[in-house]
């Protein structure tokens, strides 16, 4: 399984999509010859400068503010923070307004696109504050009460437009931004989730086609086995018997390559052909079963009670690979001279199947479960129903399987 996805972009910090260094280097050396020069000739060289130092105090609050620019996407915290209190810096110094200030509402709609929420409220609420200080300067000068309300209120309403225009265009870009990401992550998530679904897919066939071919070779080879073994011992007291066991073993093996070629024709097709598929049996062929088996020396006997119904083809052939696996366990450990009955018992609601034998149940029990009881198992749960195997009392060993039958009663 692979490593899971998160849900969504980082609450508390939030990076480019890509690499900006360079753009950003580029964004502060345009800035400070548009916005920092300009400051400079402006209130550093010109009659504006009315304090000592002013080239140095202009040039080093263009240097930091433009500087400040280079992460404004990596680190848009720590840069909103420089610019807002340089800017608050030459504000006291006695230089109220500068071209560079225009690098606030830039700051401003960085950290409001990459950095946290937290820092985006906090900026929008210093650049409003900041706004409110200026105004508040401005009217310093004012003649009258009233020009000084008013001048407040203008520059305030001027100033507080400005700064939502930028917080408003950062809130639109994050919310594409955090669009785009949601989507390139639901698409990662959907690209993982179809390779597990492949990957289950893909586990659950290679587990069926075992099911199927090791219930086709343990079935036949148990035929085969006991065939050969009961027509060396007759060889010499009765070649007809001999004669019988060696055509069993021929119909075996030949029914058996022929259901290995139809499992075969499912995994590949050859020259472009699809194979030719034997039909899988069915519940019905279960008679046809009982009959081979017989023919390979078991003493059979089939006890069918109830109503048999038709059944969808899935769940016939789990019903025939069940009693056929059963039975195979019956061949390779019940021993010589067992007798075995197989029970199907229909009620309204489910099939009860019944493999039981009177042979060496302890001893069978005490060996490790191979695969055939737990294939046996899966299929009857694949069904929704289930599987008990073990000794019986009194001696023998039971299989009991009970199958769900759709459309049956509640």
């Amino acid at each position: 399984m692979s490593a899971p996805v998160t849900a969504g972009p980082s609450s508390s910090r939030r990076h480019p999509t890509r690499p900006r260094l360079l753009q950003d280097v580029l964004l502060a050396v345009v800035c400070f010859v548009v916005f920092g020069l300009s400051s400079l000739v402006t209130f550093g060289f010109s009659g504006f400068g009315t304090r000592d130092g002013a080239p140095a105090i202009v040039l080093l609050a263009g240097v930091l503010m433009c500087g400040a620019m280079v992460w404004r996407a990596s680190n848009p915290v720590p840069a909103t923070i420089l610019v807002y209190f340089t800017a608050l810096a030459h504000f006291a110094a006695g230089f109220m307004l500068l071209p560079i200030d225009a690098l606030i509402f830039l700051a401003l709609y960085s950290v409001t696109v990459h950095g946290p929420r937290w820092a985006e409220r906090l900026g929008l609420a210093g650049a409003l504050v900041g706004g409110l200080l200026v105004s508040t300067v401005f009217a310093a000068n004012a003649t009258t009460r009233l020009e000084a309300v008013f001048l407040v209120a203008f520059g305030f309403a001027f100033a507080a437009t400005a700064v939502l225009l930028f917080w408003s265009v950062g809130l639109l870009r994050r919310s594409r931004s955090d669009r785009t990401e949601s989507l390139r992550e639901r698409a990662a998530r959907l690209e993982l989730e179809r390779d597990q679904q492949a990957q289950l897919a893909t586990a659950a066939e290679r587990n069926r086609i075992a099911r199927e071919m090791h219930d086709i070779v343990a079935h036949s080879l148990s035929v085969v086995i006991a065939q050969a073994d009961g027509g060396r011992y007759a060889a010499a007291a009765d070649p007809a018997a001999a004669v019988t066991a060696l055509s069993t073993i021929s119909e075996t093996g030949r029914a058996a390559l022929a259901d290995m070629r139809r499992i075969l024709g499912v995994l590949r097709d050859e020259d472009g052909q699809a194979a030719d598929l034997i039909p899988q049996p069915a519940d019905a062929d279960i008679v046809a079963l009982l009959e081979q088996v017989r023919r390979s020396g078991l003493e059979v006997s089939h006890v069918d009670l109830g109503t048999p119904r038709p059944m969808p083809p899935g769940t016939g052939v789990a019903v025939y690979r069940i009693v056929q696996e059963a039975l195979t366990n019956v061949l390779k450990h019940a021993g010589p001279h067992a007798r075995v009955t197989v029970t199907t018992q229909w009620t309204p609601a489910e099939l009860v199947l019944t493999v039981e034998d009177d042979g060496r149940g302890a001893a069978a029990a005490t060996e490790v479960p191979g695969y055939g009881l737990v294939g046996m198992k899966e299929r009857a749960s694949m069904l929704g129903g289930a599987l008990i195997a073990g000794p019986r009392p009194g001696g023998g060993f039971r299989t009991r399987a009970t199958i769900p039958i759709p459309g049956g009663a509640p």
